[in-house]
């Protein structure tokens, strides 16, 4: 006989009727008995639990009226306290800061390191690879996008083989952006 799993994988997939399907019995897990001096109480408030009828909207037995958060707490009762809900906290977002450009013309790629110290230390780096081979570009593009992408920053194209990484909690300026303008770094 297949097992209860298996047995309900099998109607599902269609490879046998539901009417075989049988159904095991559920059974309510048992408290093991108290021992001892304690087992008449024990017994005898659950006797009580369970002969206490619950109460219902028609008998009209429970209130129930919505807690307004300027309404003061309801009287603990039995000894029990009641915590007030916790208030919520408003916190200021930083502004991006802006920082100043810092310009590289890498002539070789161990040039990378000063690109990739500046950008951790959330300076935003134009680098200008106008001067440097095809090889050089391509692997130092490359570096570019895997520093930007691993430290969650952007890198946009600002002009021909030249490129701008700014760190994710820097903003350039419109000043800055105007003096690159000027020495031919940054298109507008």
């Amino acid at each position: 006989m297949a097992s209860g799993v298996v047995r309900r994988a099998m109607v599902y997939l269609g490879l046998t009727d539901e009417e075989e399907f049988e159904y095991d019995a559920y059974e309510e897990p048992r408290e093991p008995e108290p021992v001892g001096a304690a087992a008449p109480a024990a017994a005898s408030q659950r006797r009580a639990y369970a002969e206490t009828p619950e109460p219902s909207a028609t008998t009209g037995s429970v209130s129930v009226r919505p807690i307004s958060p300027r309404d003061p707490a309801p009287e603990p009762s039995g000894g029990v306290a009641v915590a007030p809900p916790p208030r919520p906290v408003v916190r200021p977002m930083p502004t991006p800061a802006s920082a100043k450009v810092h310009v590289v013309a890498p002539s070789r790629f161990s040039d990378a390191q000063e690109i990739g110290d500046r950008f951790k230390k959330s300076q935003p780096v134009l680098v200008d690879l106008k001067r440097g081979d095809r090889e050089l570009s391509r692997r130092m593009i490359d570096f570019c996008s895997g520093i930007t992408y691993g430290l969650e920053g952007a890198m946009e194209k600002v002009g021909d083989q030249v490129f701008l990484l700014t760190p994710s909690n820097v903003e350039v300026s419109a000043d800055e952006k105007r003096k690159l303008a000027e020495k031919g770094l940054y298109r507008t």
